[in-house]
């Protein structure tokens, strides 16, 4: 799943550690989730949207449908 965590975390001068450490996971969780390597769980999208300081889920997560 394609995301647009590390163009939000950057503009606001946080490092992947930062926002591992606020939202419980590690920092090789933040980059596999920022190189499309992981796909997270509703409840961790959640915070991370939250801090990233974003309203929806679908501001940060792109969901590409395969129908």
């Amino acid at each position: 799943m394609e995301t647009k965590i590390r163009q939000f975390r950057q503009k606001l001068g946080m490092t992947q550690q930062e926002l591992a450490d606020s939202v419980g996971v590690t920092r090789q969780t933040v980059n596999a989730l920022e190189n499309a390597r992981y796909n997270p769980s509703l409840l961790l999208a959640y915070k991370i949207t939250k801090i990233l300081g974003k309203k929806y889920i679908e501001d940060v997560f792109i969901f590409e449908s395969d129908d």
